[in-house]
């Protein structure tokens, strides 16, 4: 989504000062670059993300270390008649420790598994950030759509009442054509513009309501501040000027250089598609220490005995143990087979996942790119005809009807259908704009350099 900045350094500048005007309810108006922004910096979910990054990262490293040595202290062979360490020579105090070493290269590979699972996140974070951008914008556009439809309608409003008040003048004097219907027609607009425009404002207090859900200021180091919701204007408005949003990639869509192959490779590099390929190698992973389940499991065990002297004062020579212990996975077809095979199908999976969300992708952009050819289409035609005609029909009955050469309900016709004719061409340029922000969040581009990034042919392992 490009909205026409020269550089990052104006963005940064104009959104502080935008923010602090916005958080100190002076202007309470509030332009699309800012409300993205906004919700983008003050998303909890961002912050909750880095912190469940953090925990898989600290669980890699403690997945590689060795399982801590055991130790046992105990006394052997005590004679049960008089309970005398120097009775037996076999009475013993023993101390010893053990240590169990994992099967084969399984440690490594379970710190190398949370390793490459904590790359997903900065993917996930990237996805929601293009999410957000589109969902506030969706938003944003909504508020605009119903703000800029009332000042039509009140910018009508004036000349409705004019019209009553000369249609009412006109009928009391007996002047003219004007009959009792044109009158009470004429009221009835009034009515009518009037429920038209509680129903736009209902919307913008809508729109603006949600939107309020993404402009809630967060800081991560200071958790109770976040609960303050008093601290954040409950009513502004959006700017008067419609954003300029172009397609990130006009060249690719046009229907000339159009590929479905093609566009699934572009796909490969969104963060959504780049996270399913994190997955896929935490699976192949796992297939790996699956088949360390076949290495035998290896364990070392020491142990010191003290013997107490003789009765007789004789010295007995204490004594030293040291073994090895393992285990032989010789029954494998119920455990070890399974385990592996388990791990082979949860990958294969997660490739069908990848699939189905890329289809899923093509999908909705080839939907909103027949929504944004027909909206185009609609667009020329009431940019070239019909605003313009519109304009003349209405200036036409107006003319007709003060040189007593027409009809006062043709007057009101020609009106209405103007004011129609304006809002129905808005609604169509901001439904385009809001078509684009969709489509753009299909290319948002992944910049995360710690996840596998795709180079070959769509779908290969």
């Amino acid at each position: 989504m490009k909205f026409g900045i020269p550089s990052l350094l104006k963005i940064t500048v104009s959104l502080m000062i935008g923010f602090s005007a916005f958080y100190a309810q002076a202007e309470k108006i509030i332009s699309l670059d800012q409300a993205i922004a906004l919700a983008q910096q003050n998303d909890p979910w961002l912050h909750g993300s880095k912190l469940k990054q953090q925990a898989v990262e600290y669980n890699s490293i403690a997945s590689g270390t060795l399982p801590d040595p055991i130790m046992s202290v105990g006394m052997m062979n005590l004679p049960t008649d008089t309970w005398n360490l120097d009775q037996e020579g076999m009475t013993q105090f023993k101390v010893g420790v053990s240590q169990m070493f994992p099967r084969g290269d399984s440690l490594e590979l379970k710190r190398q598994q949370l390793k490459i699972e904590s790359t997903k996140y900065p993917l996930l974070r990237e996805n929601r950030k293009a999410k957000l951008k589109s969902e506030v914008s969706q938003l944003w556009l909504d508020a605009f759509l119903a703000q800029q439809t009332i000042k039509l309608i009140e910018n009508d409003w004036e000349l409705f009442e004019q019209m009553a008040e000369i249609a009412k003048a006109s009928y009391s004097n007996v002047i003219g054509k004007t009959r009792q219907q044109d009158v009470i027609r004429a009221q009835l607009e009034i009515v009518q513009l009037e429920d038209r425009l509680t129903v736009q404002r209902q919307k913008l207090e809508t729109s603006i309501a949600r939107l309020n859900e993404w402009l809630h200021l967060y800081d991560d180091s200071n958790y109770e501040k976040a609960f303050d919701f008093d601290a954040q204007p409950m009513a502004f408005n959006v700017s008067e000027t419609l954003p300029e949003i172009r397609l990130q990639t006009p060249a690719f869509l046009k229907k000339a250089h159009y590929s479905r192959n093609a566009l699934a490779l572009e796909l490969e590099n969104h963060p959504a598609i780049r996270s399913i390929d994190v997955q896929k190698k935490v699976t192949e992973t796992a297939v790996d220490i699956a088949k360390q389940q076949y290495k035998p499991q290896w364990g070392v065990n020491a142990s010191y005995a003290y013997r107490d002297d003789m009765p007789s004062g004789d010295n007995r020579a204490d004594l030293f143990s040291v073994g090895v212990t393992f285990d032989l996975p010789l029954f494998t077809e119920n455990s070890q087979d399974k385990q592996v095979a388990a791990s082979i199908a949860e990958t294969e999976a997660v490739r069908t996942e990848k699939l189905l969300l890329t289809k899923q992708m093509i999908s909705e952009i080839e939907k909103e790119l027949r929504q944004l050819k027909r909206l185009s289409e609609r667009q020329s035609i009431y940019k070239e005809q019909l605003l313009t005609q519109t304009h003349d029909q209405a200036e036409a009955s107006l003319t007709a009807y003060t040189n007593d050469d027409g009809d006062f309900s043709e007057v009101v016709r020609a009106r209405i259908a103007m004011l129609n004719a304006r809002i129905s061409a808005l609604k169509i340029d901001v439904d385009a704009l809001k078509t684009v922000t969709r489509i753009n969040y299909f290319f948002a581009q992944s910049h995360s350099k710690s996840a596998p990034a795709h180079t070959g042919k769509f779908g290969e392992k």
